[in-house]
């Protein structure tokens, strides 16, 4: 029977599909966001918002304000992964090229191009050897293994470096009130979920750079992101991230992630940081490079 034969038959349908997502519709049928599948088209769809947030509630409008997930069936995002392609780009489609596919502003481009310059020179220094963590975007770069943990109310997102977690709410509670605001790693992450999608806004985040040799973004930053598992093996995540003193226009990326193999359970994420080995303390010299202090080894090592 076709769904022109029968609404009735649509319906059904529509939450037997849902059902095997593992979520509960909010609203009769089922919705779905459609992303196009060309990266100018996508680009484009951020240009067409002001802000992050007006990106979000467009997308939460066109999933009629997104479901509940129900907790006898999850989606499954089980396993440990690592991030595919070029690690340190934020842009895969940047390759090679010393510039990133981002439109930065004058400002942000020279500090771009003094930043490079200096690393050609051997000058170079990272807050992530204070141990630091990275903040929200650069989580999304970091090289490290991850696991995913999928609640009816929370999503966690979990990279083993420094046991950085991000918390998603996705019980329908509205971001922190901005008085009460103040710069976070992490940032203040809240979302919905759209069939097998994950759809989040974060905002309340410290500044940063996306990388080493990529830009740097100020607290004004704030992301969308959409996550969705699209096949055994990977987990897909399109983000748009707004900074207006940074980015001249929304910067839209693609970024994979791919569950490895561990049948023997030997992968395993631990926490860990560089000051658990003290010859790891690394220090900015006068140039702004880093250097290590002298060593230290036990009388075995020696």
């Amino acid at each position: 029977m076709s769904c022109e034969g029968s609404r009735s038959f649509c319906s059904l349908l529509s939450r037997l599909v849902v059902a095997a997502l593992g979520v509960v519709p909010a609203v009769a049928g089922f919705a779905g966001i459609e992303l196009p599948a060309e990266k100018a088209a996508l680009i484009a769809l951020g240009e067409q918002h002001k802000t992050a947030w007006d990106l979000y509630k467009a997308f939460e409008t066109e999933a009629k304000g997104g479901q509940r997930l129900n907790p006898a069936r999850l989606p499954d995002w089980t396993g440990v992964y690592s991030r595919s392609g070029i690690l340190f780009n934020w842009d895969q489609d940047q390759g090679r090229n010393r510039m990133p596919t981002a439109k930065l502003t004058p400002e942000y481009e020279r500090r771009l191009v003094t930043k490079l310059d200096n690393i050609a020179k051997g000058i170079e220094f990272d807050n992530l050897s204070n141990c630091a963590p990275p903040g929200h975007p650069r989580w999304m770069t970091e090289p490290f293994l991850r696991d995913f943990v999928v609640t009816p109310d929370q999503t966690y997102l979990i990279n083993e470096m420094v046991n950085d977690i991000r918390r998603i709410y996705t019980d329908g509670r509205d971001h922190i009130p901005e008085a009460d605001r103040y710069p976070l790693w992490n940032g203040d992450s809240i979302g919905f979920w759209d069939g097998g999608k994950l759809v989040i806004h974060t905002n309340s985040l410290r500044g940063g750079q996306y990388q080493r040799t990529q830009p740097e973004y100020t607290e004004q930053v704030e992301t969308v992101e959409i996550w969705e598992k699209i096949d055994d093996k990977t987990l897909l995540a399109h983000v748009w991230v707004y900074d207006p003193p940074s980015l001249a226009q929304p910067w839209y990326s693609k970024h994979t992630y791919l569950k490895l193999t561990n049948e023997d359970k030997s992968l395993r994420i631990a926490y860990w940081d560089c000051a658990e080995n003290q010859n790891n303390t690394v220090i900015q010299t006068e140039n702004g490079s880093s250097q290590f202090r002298d060593f230290t080894f036990t009388d075995k090592d020696d």
